[in-house]
């Protein structure tokens, strides 16, 4: 199992597009072979900051996210004209335990 951890300072004036294009683009998740689950959270320490958390069964998931079309149009978009900054980190599960 994949995490991949997206964090993003938004620019002030475009947190309502971000949101937008986070809700247009969840439905296409679903007919990715692989992906389990996301979460959206919002910072209380910093203003404008989210993370989303994705999970995927493995690498061939992820990359037919990152480069479906859509996605990578709206990645363009958040570079150009709504991200400060944003860092992507992926991890592979070792252990997973929950009670």
């Amino acid at each position: 199992m994949i995490a991949v951890i997206f964090e993003v300072q938004i620019q002030p004036d475009q947190q309502t597009r971000y949101l937008t294009l986070a809700e247009e683009l969840r439905p296409l998740l679903s007919h990715v072979a692989g992906f389990i689950s996301i979460e959206r959270f919002q910072s209380l320490a910093t203003e404008g900051k989210m993370l989303s958390l994705s999970w995927w069964e493995n690498e061939y998931a992820v990359l037919q996210w990152k480069n479906h079309v859509l996605h990578a149009k709206a990645q363009q978009e958040g570079r150009e004209s709504i991200f400060d900054f944003y860092k992507i980190s992926i991890a592979h599960m070792v252990m997973l335990p929950t009670y």
